[in-house]
């Protein structure tokens, strides 16, 4: 006999009501249910942070929660980092600018575990942006491109606040 929950959760500034099973995985919910397809699975250990989202503005493994967890919460994925389709967020366009990618699979958890360390420290040192990434993998690009990325985009955001 399976058991339905009904969750309410906010996704990218949109309320969505589900009635979901009590095992359903949060990453799981979010592809499936909502069709948000930029948070990926690798994987589903929490190890290669490809799943990672903001969660109350915190960023965490969604493939470690399940969807039920996220009720009257709120959560950003990748998708909510624009401000606008025709338009990217300062992350994104610094990955961009500074080749941060490859194959781009694991490149949405890197920008959503970046996205709250920047608001935290804009100024980072490479050291300290290795740490921030230091549980997200990455097999194409050997995180030199990422770390450059990261401080381009510390940039740009230090340039449009002042």
């Amino acid at each position: 006999m399976n058991q339905i929950m009904k969750i309410s959760v906010t996704v990218n500034g949109v309320l969505y009501e589900r009635s979901v099973e009590p095992r359903l995985l949060l990453s799981d919910f979010i592809r499936h249910e909502l069709g948000l397809t930029g948070t990926h699975v690798g994987c589903e250990h929490g190890v290669c942070g490809a799943c990672t989202i903001l969660f109350d503005g915190a960023a965490v493994r969604s493939c470690l929660m399940f969807a039920v967890q996220a009720d009257a919460h709120e959560i950003v994925t990748v998708e909510g980092l624009s401000p606008d389709p025709q338009h990217l967020d300062a992350l994104q366009e610094a990955f961009w600018e500074a080749h941060g990618l490859q194959c781009g699979f694991c490149t949405p958890g890197f920008l959503m575990t970046l996205k709250p360390f920047l608001a935290q420290n804009p100024d980072p040192s490479d050291e300290e942006i290795r740490e921030a990434i230091s549980g997200n993998l990455c097999r194409c690009t050997g995180y030199e491109h990422i770390v450059d990325a990261v401080k381009l985009a510390a940039a740009k955001m230090k340039e449009s606040s002042s």
